[in-house]
């Protein structure tokens, strides 16, 4: 089984493709099949577009398979829009996460249509094959389960929605990234591990709660709120607690996951801010001064944050910036 995951870069191994031509097989589409085959299409069948949407599809993806789920990551500048004829059962758990623009399963006006707009979740139980449609310009993250782990927490309803933000989407988002980052090197047990985790972040989707205690989703916890730092790296009240209060989890068990791999979290968020420090001093125009930038980077101090760089870098910061100044003729 091939666990390894494909990116749009162009090659034929890329599960998305661009293409502006309108022929009947445009080169855009065969691109994405042929990726879609390779990567996982054993077991998860390419639906049917429409002949639209093939004419001009404008799509990127990325794709990866671990056991029996599948993580697609979808932006589609054009829309897209399937079509055709429906047959058979699928018994699929699918979590939509829409980033932007929106997905619709189901066929207009039909009593089963549902709409994930930007910046929500659907986690819905597949009985059988249906339509789907999407805006231009969406940008969804879809992953396919195993219906039998993960149907029972649905409810009657047999779905799930929310905020995209909400903590143990969050995780799961984070977890799928970095399996793509990494499934391509995992052996056997680096695998199991990761669908392990993958399920049961799954499980927390559905039951709109997390157990942040639980040592397996320490890696995921750990890389979700590193994502959290680096869109928050300037806010004065970046914290472990600031933190831990927007993933839902106690400070304690933040601190824990940090630990199981290797770090912390306050020297995460100090090492952060020293890169994008150093990065800055780099800058070819407009650069800051030390104290411009230890105020921007929220370090007490200029002297707090020429100690942390030298520290880090083994110069301070006016040193490093002299030794990256291009020399003349």
């Amino acid at each position: 089984m091939n666990n390894a995951g494909a990116e749009a870069d162009g090659s034929g191994r890329a599960t998305s493709g661009e293409s502006a031509h309108a022929d009947p097989a445009p080169r855009g589409f065969d691109t994405f099949r042929s990726g879609w085959e390779k990567e996982i299409g054993d077991g998860f069948p390419l639906p049917t577009f429409s002949p639209a949407t093939m004419r001009d599809f404008r799509v990127k993806s990325r794709a990866t398979k671990v056991g029996e789920v599948a993580i697609t990551d979808l932006h589609g500048a054009s829309a897209i829009r399937t079509e055709g004829p429906l047959n058979g059962v699928e018994d699929q758990v699918r979590l939509y996460v829409v980033k932007r623009g929106s997905w619709t399963l189901g066929a207009p006006l039909a009593r089963s249509e549902q709409t994930v707009p930007a910046g929500q979740f659907l986690i819905r139980h597949i009985g059988r094959p249906l339509h789907f449609e999407t805006a231009p310009d969406t940008t969804a993250k879809v992953v396919v389960l195993p219906a039998a782990l993960l149907k029972p927490l649905l409810g009657e309803r047999q779905s799930v929605s929310g905020p995209a933000d909400s903590a143990e989407v969050r995780l799961l988002v984070a977890h799928s990234n970095m399996i793509y980052a990494t499934v391509a090197d995992l052996g056997p047990a680096g695998v199991q591990a990761a669908h392990r985790t993958l399920i049961e972040l799954a499980k927390a989707v559905a039951r709109r709660r997390v157990d942040d205690a639980e040592p397996q989703l320490a890696p995921a916890l750990a890389q979700a709120a590193k994502d959290l730092v680096d869109s928050h790296l300037a806010d004065p009240e970046l914290s472990g607690t600031m933190l831990a209060r927007e993933l839902n989890v106690s400070v304690r068990n933040l601190q824990r996951a940090f630990a199981a791999v290797g770090e912390s979290v306050t020297a995460y968020i100090r090492q952060r801010r020293l890169e994008e420090a150093r990065l800055a001093l780099t800058a070819p125009s407009g650069r800051l001064s030390v104290s411009e930038l230890a105020a921007h980077w929220q370090f007490a101090d200029s002297s707090h944050f020429i100690r942390a760089f030298k520290k880090h870098y083994g110069r301070t910061p006016t040193e490093y910036a002299r030794s990256t100044m291009p020399t003349g003729n």
